[in-house]
């Protein structure tokens, strides 16, 4: 079997190991249940800290992250500022290092650059076309490991489509697509079923809405269409 073969299958083992299903519900998941390979902060200190925090407000992550080294991870539905509020303490709680996405001019201070790479921010130069996504793959070619964060709704507003750029990246790149949702009806922090892009789109966004059927973000009004669409096809059903 070839180098390349070999990984195809290695990440279809690890990802049929972790998939969920979200209309059950799913398993409690903890710092102890992250696989070797997934990339970590390596702060026990900060994990404590952060389950601590998670459980006084109320708050708990289930569901399962698939045993890869990379992988694009989408964070929705996003509609208030409120949601880093449980989002990043579920992160650090589970030791899992998230890296997000930084305009490059923010990291001119050097004692704010050091804090902003400690946070998981990357320096990106949004200036030029096309800039973000092909530095974005050049990052995941490197075959180091990298959970790269993103919104595919880009707004806390209400929205008729997602930004599909995520799809194209994971794509190129040859990683997962990890859903990761909020849910304040449960106060959940849901890791959900990955996806590999088969390059078909519409094939396989449907495949990623239909994960977060029934999740309720903290504004209700300015979930996205393409999640309002899989809710009404829910009770219609």
């Amino acid at each position: 079997m070839s180098l390349k073969s070999k990984r195809h299958a290695d990440r279809a083992l690890n990802t049929h190991s972790c998939v969920v299903n979200n209309t059950h519900e799913l398993p409690a998941l903890g710092k102890k249940d992250i696989g070797n390979l997934v990339p970590r902060r390596n702060n026990a200190l900060s994990a404590m800290v952060a389950e601590y925090l998670l459980s006084r407000l109320g708050w708990r992550t289930v569901g399962a992250v698939p045993n890869v080294s990379q992988a694009v991870v989408l964070g929705l539905p996003h509609t208030s500022n409120f949601d880093a509020l449980y989002a990043l303490p579920a992160l650090f709680a589970l030791d899992l290092k998230l890296s997000i996405m930084g305009k490059h001019t923010l990291f001119k201070v050097p004692v704010f650059a050091q804090l902003l790479r400690w946070m998981g921010v990357i320096p990106i130069n949004r200036d030029k076309k096309g800039s973000v996504l092909q530095a974005s793959i050049a990052r995941f070619k490197t075959d180091e490991p990298l959970f790269l964060g993103l919104a595919p709704e880009g707004t806390r507003q209400y929205t008729t489509t997602w930004k599909t750029g995520f799809y194209y990246l994971a794509l190129e790149a040859g990683v997962p697509i990890l859903p990761v949702a909020l849910d304040y009806k449960s106060k959940e922090v849901r890791f959900l079923s990955p996806i590999y892009p088969t390059g078909d789109i519409e094939a396989d966004l449907p495949k990623i809405y239909k994960q977060f059927k029934g999740v309720m973000p903290k504004h209700p009004k300015r979930l996205s269409q393409p999640l309002q669409d899989i809710n009404l096809e829910a009770d219609n059903e």
